[in-house]
């Protein structure tokens, strides 16, 4: 098996709390002793995993150049799910869906912004398909800072089939696209709902814009054109928030 290597203490310390099994060593830099290593540190134990101190060079080469803040740990890659699981967790909501859909987004650092924003969001499962999406490895562990323990990353092998089968469920599905006359701050996002955000540029292909109920755009006041998928989904997520909040 192919291991990955998970840095820095905060994401370390939530895949100790939510996905402890994926866990097989943990790797601490020598001669640090503060209060939140302490802390991690005896989870690690109470918890039987082995934990060994290395010099600080050792834990940059395993970071590759990232902020791994003296401890680094040794993982299995992160599951992700299939079609089967998702019927199952529509299945067994006991509050309106609240779904993410990415199409198009190969960037790992983008995937694991667009995670953690949606873990802050209440959503419950991000979806993409199988084909041109980025994967769920350290780098996107990393930037998803935890969220990509907690949040389903669910990828399928047909996503135009799965927007109509989430349809059939009374799930409603908004698309963001440039073009389109509706601000997103004018659309109605509650209720059963998922977002889908393209790829920056590219933007949705023509099947999945196919499968929308409605489209949305982002108003934009300056020269820039388009966002980073990252901020475009964190806004149209928050808006959703408000509006499901005051529903």
């Amino acid at each position: 098996m192919k291991y990955e290597y998970l840095f820095g203490i905060h994401a370390v310390n939530t895949a100790l709390k939510r996905d402890a099994q994926r866990i097989q060593k943990i790797l601490i830099a020598k001669g640090r002793h503060d209060d939140r290593m302490q802390r991690l540190y005896e989870t690690a134990m109470g918890l039987k995993i082995q934990c060994e101190q290395v010099t600080k060079r050792d834990l940059e080469e395993l970071a590759d150049g990232g902020s791994h803040q003296g401890v680094v740990a040794l993982c299995k890659p992160i599951q992700t799910h299939n079609e089967k699981f998702l019927d199952q967790l529509l299945d067994n909501l006991d509050v309106p869906p609240f779904l993410l859909v990415l199409d198009g987004v190969t960037d790992p650092h983008n995937l694991g912004a667009c995670l953690r924003t949606a873990d802050a969001a209440g959503v419950q499962a991000v979806i993409a398909p199988k084909d041109k999406s980025a994967p769920l490895n350290a780098t996107a562990a990393k930037v998803a800072c935890g969220a990509a323990e907690a949040v389903p990353y669910i990828l399928v092998t047909n996503l135009a089939r799965t927007l109509k089968s989430l349809q059939e469920r009374g799930i409603w599905t908004t698309g963001t696209a440039g073009e389109t006359d509706l601000n997103v701050y004018q659309a109605n996002l509650t209720g059963p709902m998922a977002l889908i955000m393209g790829a920056e540029g590219q933007g949705m292909r023509r099947l999945t814009r196919e499968h929308c109920d409605q489209l949305v755009k982002i108003p934009m006041a300056g020269e820039v054109s388009s966002l980073n998928v990252s901020v475009a989904t964190g806004i149209c997520l928050f808006e959703a928030v408000r509006q499901r909040s005051v529903d």
